[in-house]
């Protein structure tokens, strides 16, 4: 791995502006398991189509929220890894311009990242699709213990849906739209703990590529671009970052350290 971290090092001091773009990979060492790996991802024994497509949702919410309800639980208490403060400490000494993230679970804005696009949503709300208010998770909590169904309604009665793109929903606009701004403009991504197969964000590396930028790829299983990629390391995203920190002189920081909040969040 030496001389694979040695060189996305020179890359991150060289080139600018520089981009992430995470996915469940980097969230494992957090306790939360990814979606296909076999026998441990969150798929391996439920078909998502059955309970987190929207028409699930719109066509039995009790059945719906049965799934997510254990996925709250599964996301409660967990803390970012050394992963995470890796990119918001590289974001801080100005080495990296922006994380866009597949992930719903709220990680990189805990650790700090500021510049940060979610493109997927994120569990930290629910919104009600027939008014439109929005409710922090920890409201939808309360309200999903103390439905007597175990839906978590809005005000107004109608089933609040998680704020995340669900299977047979669309990316928001805006989100896609930066994001596609930020790949199109970088001189380098970096594609950290994801397969990198789920579109549009897969599209994100073809569009750095394309312009006369440069991909580096950190995650365990194979990519469609590894074979495009300036650096491709393998193996524990966390030991990848924080060597890669230690190659730039710059010192990590403990998972266990308090993380400066995000002064913006934008999904």
């Amino acid at each position: 791995m030496g001389e694979r971290v040695v060189g996305l090092a020179r890359l991150i001091h060289e080139c600018s502006p520089v981009v992430a773009l995470t996915g469940a990979g980097i969230s494992v060492p957090s306790g939360i398991p990814d979606f296909r790996s076999p026998g441990a991802g969150l798929w391996a024994s439920v078909d998502p189509m059955e309970v987190a497509h929207i028409d699930a949702f719109r066509r039995d919410p009790e059945r719906f929220w049965s799934f997510y309800g254990q996925r709250f639980q599964t996301l409660d208490g967990k803390r970012p890894n050394a992963a995470h403060l890796a990119l918001a400490r590289l974001e801080r000494e100005g080495l990296l311009g922006a994380v866009i993230t597949q992930n719903i679970d709220g990680l990189h804005a805990q650790a700090g990242t500021r510049e940060l696009i979610e493109v997927h949503g994120t569990i930290a709300r629910s919104v009600c699709l027939a008014c439109d208010r929005r409710y922090p998770l920890g409201e939808v909590r309360a309200r999903l213990a103390s439905d007597g169904r175990g839906v978590p309604r809005c005000d107004c009665g109608v089933p609040l849906k998680p704020d995340v793109v669900l299977f047979g929903e669309c990316l928001p606009a805006d989100a896609l739209m930066r994001a596609q701004r930020l790949a199109q403009e970088a001189e380098l991504i970096i594609c950290i703990g994801s397969s990198l197969e789920v579109y549009p964000v897969a599209e994100l590396p073809e569009m750095t590529l394309a312009l006369g930028g440069r991909v580096a790829i950190i995650t365990k299983g194979p990519t469609p671009f590894d074979g495009r990629a300036s650096v491709r390391i393998g193996g524990d995203v966390v030991d990848a970052l924080e060597s890669v920190l230690a190659a730039l002189g710059i010192s990590p920081e403990r998972p266990s350290e308090p993380a400066a909040p995000p002064r913006s969040a934008q999904a």
